[in-house]
């Protein structure tokens, strides 16, 4: 583990206890005795990543149930926030476990509770398998990761074939054109048996990430690509390559999750399990795009996602000042490229205040932003002025969330009176 997160253990906890430090890396507060700080009147420093805890509840328990309902396990995706409280809301509103994509990520996961984890990517290299070989050891926890490769798959069995723990290994299988993954039924059974034959190692079964298909019949495509995973699972069972009671079988990032859990669901004598990620932030461009295509699936095919009620939320906002108006029509925010994601679409302005008091943003558009600047343009005749904040929410959170080492919980009053803290 390393330095910044063997301190986790021990500073999450006493931040439960006592008073949060004044100063912390990028969030300064006016200190006084009830330890609740205003962001509308100003008594927390600006600029500031900002959770709603209400729309992060909503998110959670949506998502929960929305698996639930179709009898698949939940794994998020923990990449998305690195954030061990919000893993150990998650875990306990009835995750499985938690996904990551690196050895690092599964130490954290681990210290926030997770007793299952699934890294949705290989396991390469001494140091990284050391490392999981250690949390296996010093842990009750159940570690997965993928192979598509025999050289991998050799290359875990000498590290793993002395432990005490053998490694569950799970067979990612891809698409042509895609990210990792072998590139058909044929090259997964030839691997199946090639760890079959390797001692240390556990085959349990298929991982997929079906987002890295793309095009006019990405649906039936997707159908036809996971249909072919599942069957080749049964394959490999009835071969008895893989001996577990319930093998594995698991996908779904944020955007295909409701194909994937339908596709699952006809299966119950598999280990199902879904990985999305970003539903418990959300945002206002590219997964809010990607769950009202969700949507907009269920009701077509009168599906039972629209039964479950409500929706997901934007639960992320970033608040700003602003700083500048340099001339006419333009207005400079103290907010830029090392607070917000910028890769898919500019912040959107969601609301303002001045002095304690909302103030009508209509009309105001970020047009660019630079390290520390965004640019807005201001409609003609509005009186935007210089110390007038604004609350920005942003598309694709995971790219803010390793922006910040602490982030700002909020009550519907903007109030805030816990922060968590980002392990990345």
């Amino acid at each position: 583990m390393n330095q910044a997160n063997k301190k986790y253990v021990s500073k999450y906890q006493d931040s439960h206890h006592k008073k949060w430090p004044v100063g912390t890396k990028g969030i300064w507060v006016n200190e006084k005795e009830s330890g609740r700080y205003s962001l509308i009147h100003e008594e927390i420093s600006l600029p500031a990543a900002v959770l709603r805890q209400s729309s992060l509840t909503n998110n959670l328990n949506w998502m929960q149930q929305f698996a639930r309902h179709h009898q698949v396990q939940l794994a998020p995706h923990g990449k998305t926030t690195m954030t061990p409280a919000l893993f150990e809301q998650q875990l306990a509103a009835g995750a499985w476990g938690i996904t990551v994509a690196t050895a690092p990520q599964a130490e954290v996961a681990v210290e926030a509770g997770a007793k299952h984890i699934l890294m949705a990517n290989q396991l390469v290299g001494k140091a990284n398998i050391a490392m999981v070989r250690r949390l296996q050891q010093q842990h009750a926890v159940t570690f997965y990761c993928c192979v598509d490769s025999a050289e991998n798959a050799r290359q875990l069995s000498q590290a793993f074939e002395q432990g005490s723990q053998p490694l569950h290994v799970l067979i990612e299988y891809g698409v042509p054109g895609g990210r990792c993954g072998c590139r058909s039924e044929q090259d997964v059974v030839a691997l199946a048996e090639t760890i079959h034959t390797l001692p240390g190692l556990i085959l349990c079964g298929i991982e997929v990430y079906e987002g890295v298909i793309h095009g006019a019949n990405a649906e039936a495509d997707i159908r036809a690509f996971l249909a072919s995973a599942i069957n080749t699972v049964e394959h490999l069972t009835e071969r008895q390559l893989i001996t577990r009671s319930q093998p594995v079988i698991t996908g779904a990032g944020s955007a295909w999750y409701d194909v994937v859990a339908e596709s699952f669901a006809d299966h119950p004598h598999l280990l199902a399990i879904i990985r999305p990620g970003c539903y418990l932030i959300h945002d206002t461009g590219i997964y809010q795009d990607a769950q009202a295509n969700v949507m907009a699936r269920a009701e077509r095919n009168q599906g039972a996602t629209c039964d479950l009620g409500g929706d997901l939320e934007s639960a992320l906002e970033i608040w700003a000042y602003v700083i500048s108006r340099p001339e006419p029509g333009k207005a400079v925010i103290g907010m830029g490229k090392r607070d917000v994601a910028f890769d898919a679409g500019l912040p959107i302005p969601e609301r303002g205040y001045r002095n304690g008091h909302t103030l009508d943003i209509d009309g105001l558009k970020a047009i660019a932003i630079m390290d520390q600047h965004t640019f807005v343009e201001v409609p003609e005749g509005h009186d935007l002025s210089v110390g007038d904040m604004i609350a920005f929410s942003t598309s694709h959170p995971c790219l803010t969330f390793d922006k910040w080492r602490y982030l700002c919980v909020a009550d519907e009053d903007y109030n805030v009176s816990q922060w968590v803290e980002t392990l990345f």
